[in-house]
């Protein structure tokens, strides 16, 4: 059987994947450069830390998270910090040359470390996971099923859509190649300021 309002879960996170938050932003970053090749590893940590969350939020922790708001706090200033080394890193960063043969000096590791951190960090996601996530699952019933099929849907649509960004960033690779480090400016300031806004905004 489907989950509760699968109609309205859909909607929820279709209008969160569009909406060009700090996994988008890296990976519009690694895109222009490193290429789109790199940004898949990028994408499938993205993804493995939120089946990670999920999985841990359904079957193991429960309500944890809810009554033990340091642990929010912890993850919060972990993925803060990270965010500011992420930014450093963008921002020292050269555009990738559409013509180059050179390949990255970053690992497929690396790709997949950084993707896992933002999103597994990422305090939002652990509000969402105990918070939304379970009110579409009826656990009267089969709720092994609704899980896979809801994890399921999240994953893919999430997966397509980052790749989707590094897609559409590629398409303004020439544009970049004119600008080098504008790019990287902007989506360095991004980062410093979402991390900002989570200082602030996020209290536990």
């Amino acid at each position: 059987m489907l989950p509760l309002d699968f109609i309205l879960f859909l909607q929820i996170i279709i209008f969160l994947f569009i909406t060009p938050g700090t996994p988008r932003i890296v990976i519009i970053s690694y895109s222009m450069n490193y290429g789109v090749k790199n940004c898949i590893w990028t994408a499938l940590g993205d993804v493995t830390a939120n089946l990670f969350q999920a999985t841990l939020v359904i079957f193991v922790i429960g309500t944890f998270l809810s009554d033990n708001p340091n642990f929010l706090n912890f993850f919060k200033w972990v993925g803060v910090i990270y965010l500011m080394y992420l930014a450093y890193d963008v921002y020292k960063s050269s555009p990738k040359d559409v013509n180059s043969k050179i390949i990255s000096t970053k690992s497929v590791f690396s790709f997949y470390k950084d993707g896992f951190l933002v999103a597994g960090t990422s305090p939002k996601a652990w509000l969402f996971f105990p918070l939304i996530f379970p009110q579409f699952i009826n656990f009267d019933t089969n709720y092994i099923v609704q899980f896979f099929i809801l994890i399921t849907t999240y994953v893919v649509l999430d997966f397509i859509s980052l790749i989707g960004y590094a897609l559409l960033a590629q398409k303004l690779i020439t544009w970049i190649k004119a600008n080098p480090k504008t790019i990287n400016t902007i989506s360095a300031s991004v980062l410093v300021i979402i991390a900002l806004i989570i200082i602030v905004t996020q209290q536990y």
